[in-house]
């Protein structure tokens, strides 16, 4: 009983956590779409506006980080999983683990050396936006990272429980050889 309600209370944060990153993915998409209609407007009318080709590419960065993060909490990422499957549970297991591991050390890694890479910038800014601090843009890497690691801690149970299985679900020898052939 106890386990259940620590089972449901997990799957409302994941479920949670997975909602704001896609509400604040979307809201990048929009601002971005917003952002770059606005300066092609301007443009046609000859009144270009300096800063918005600084200003999407920074949109699309956050974007790609931000949808990482997003794509990380639905497991969304490119992956193999028929190879993975056709092991047996002991093995399946153990790369499954390695797999995480290594995903996590990555992104702390990157977090880490994205965190010390803002003291660096601490004093530069945009070109066309003078008042805009590059660290503030470039904080994206470290808050990512940390998202994508939560992210990963919140569906390793499922991973794990995956992985034990007797018989890995959604892949089979022969859906392993169609993927291959293409």
């Amino acid at each position: 009983m106890v386990a259940e309600r620590g089972d449901d209370t997990m799957a409302v944060f994941r479920s949670a956590y997975e909602r704001i990153l896609e509400w604040l993915v979307i809201v990048l998409m929009v601002a971005m779409a917003v952002e770059v209609t606005v300066g092609v407007v301007f443009r046609t009318l000859g009144a270009s506006l300096v800063w918005y080709d600084e200003v999407a590419s920074i949109l699309l960065a956050w974007l790609t980080f931000y949808g990482s993060a997003y794509a990380a909490a639905r497991r969304s990422h490119i992956t193999c999983p028929e190879l993975v499957a056709m092991m047996p549970p002991g093995p399946r297991l153990v790369v499954t683990i390695l797999v995480e591991a290594l995903v996590i050390g990555f992104f702390a890694l990157l977090g880490w050396i994205g965190w010390e890479v803002l003291d660096v910038l601490a004093t530069d800014t945009l070109v066309s936006l003078p008042s805009i601090p590059v660290s503030w843009v470039q904080s994206v890497i470290p808050i990512s990272s940390a998202l994508i690691i939560v992210a990963e801690l919140l569906t390793l149970p499922d991973a794990l429980a995956w992985a034990r299985t007797e018989h890995a679900e959604g892949a089979t020898a022969e859906a392993a050889l169609h993927e291959a052939a293409h």
